[in-house]
């Protein structure tokens, strides 16, 4: 044999020694990995606590990959705290009612379509007609939940916290009345024990805005206009949306600059004292009232 086919066969072989070597390696290291598999199964099946703690530190990692690729937090029960619903799943009547109210009043028909539905079903179970209350939505704070008047009303049914403020600690506190869920259903039973206490609904409205034995400013024939336009939308009747009413103001009249004449002031008369405490008295009960 010559001293290339000794070379040859010794490579062959030195090659054979090699892959038969690594296959063993290998099949061995697979097997060990198996078994580790096998252990840790076993364990993790017995001790559930350590799986927990295990996917947890696994979600954490991840979790914290993904805020550092996205720069936002991961936040997922979010959703859970938005009032809004699918106006398309609402009942023919409700829907209409939500697009409506949207269109109007310039506000996302998702949170409409949630406040419909549930003033649909706090009517129902009060008696009281639901167009009634989305009525007094509308007038009231035209469905802004953080909406506040000079005199401390807040949210959808301005309603006065400082006053009902019993009323809202089944839902966690005097904050709610800016939850617009939690806003309506005190509004609507203050409204029920308002119509309760007046007989009749368009008294309830009077006494609900505070004005029981006093001119309410056109505030109950406001809220039945438009319980009457929402009754005619869910009845499935064409009602316009009217615009709201833009003032032009009147051109400006230039005047003729004349010149008045200055005049020395005159000495201020002596005041009594009595008169003086009196003028001052009557801008102090002004100024209070």
């Amino acid at each position: 044999m010559t001293v290339l086919g000794q070379t040859t066969s010794a490579m062959r072989t030195f090659a054979s020694d090699v892959a038969e070597g690594l296959f063993e390696v290998t099949h061995n290291s697979f097997a060990l990995l198996g078994l580790f598999m096998v252990i840790a199964v076993a364990i993790l099946g017995t001790r559930p606590d350590l799986r927990t703690a295990g996917e947890d530190q696994l979600r954490g990692w991840l979790q914290e990959r993904q805020v550092a690729l996205i720069g936002l937090p991961i936040q997922l029960d979010a959703v859970d705290r938005a009032t809004a619903a699918n106006p398309k799943e609402l009942p023919k009547a409700q829907a209409a009612v939500a697009y409506w109210l949207s269109r109007k009043y310039r506000v996302a028909p998702e949170p409409i379509s949630a406040l419909v539905a549930e003033a649909f079903t706090l009517g129902a179970k009060n008696k009281l007609d639901p167009t009634v209350i989305l009525a007094v939505m509308a007038v009231e704070s035209s469905f802004n939940p953080f909406a506040q008047s000079p005199v401390g009303a807040q949210g959808l049914m301005q309603v006065m916290t400082t006053v009902h403020s019993d009323k809202y600690e089944t839902f966690g506190g005097h904050f709610a009345a800016f939850d617009p869920v939690s806003n309506l259903r005190v509004g609507v039973r203050v409204l029920q024990e308002c119509i309760a206490r007046a007989g009749s609904l368009e008294g309830g409205l009077r006494y609900y805005v505070g004005a029981a034995n006093i001119e309410d400013g056109g505030y109950a024939a406001k809220v039945l206009a438009e319980h009457s336009r929402l009754q005619q939308v869910a009845a499935g009747r064409q009602v316009p949306v009217l615009p709201p009413a833009i003032i032009t103001p009147a051109p400006m009249q230039v005047l003729p600059i004349r010149p008045i004449p200055v005049a020395a002031p005159a000495e201020p008369a002596a005041v009594p004292d009595k008169v003086a405490s009196a003028t001052l008295s009557h801008f102090d009960v002004a100024a209070a009232q």
